[in-house]
């Protein structure tokens, strides 16, 4: 049986600043990574008006658009996907980046800080459309 250490991995300082960033500037909402710490979460729970109850995401987003914000958090390192004995899944989990930064937000009480400035956005969409490691 393995067993496997919780320590905390360290990442550098760029590496978390722009997963924040990405976190921030992501349409879904702290409940949707809280989730993906304990369980995986199908995609199409996230799409839609489903989306909405399960309080992952604010308003409705059409499942083509939570996969493209999805696939971006992948690549960010946030989140990987599921892999059954078939192979990948439509499922999503975070990786131990996503589940500092889960962690580190639920125990912040402060909402402003988990809201996107104007810079986070242009440097969010800098680094998506060039695919820079800002």
């Amino acid at each position: 049986m393995t067993t496997f250490n919780r320590r905390a991995m360290h990442y550098p300082d760029r590496t978390i600043n722009r997963a924040e960033r990405a976190m921030r500037c992501a349409p879904f909402r702290l409940n949707l990574f809280t989730t993906m710490v304990s369980q995986s979460v199908a995609l199409k729970a996230i799409a839609g008006s489903t989306g909405v109850q399960n309080q992952y995401t604010r308003r409705s987003i059409s499942e083509l658009a939570v996969e493209t914000e999805l696939l971006w958090l992948i690549q960010v390192g946030l989140l990987r996907r599921e892999v059954d004995g078939q192979g990948l899944t439509d499922s999503f989990r975070v990786t131990p980046l996503g589940r500092q930064l889960a962690t580190k937000w639920q125990a912040s009480s402060s909402a402003t800080r988990r809201t996107p400035s104007l810079q986070d956005r242009f440097y969010n969409a800098l680094s998506r459309w060039l695919r820079l490691p800002i």
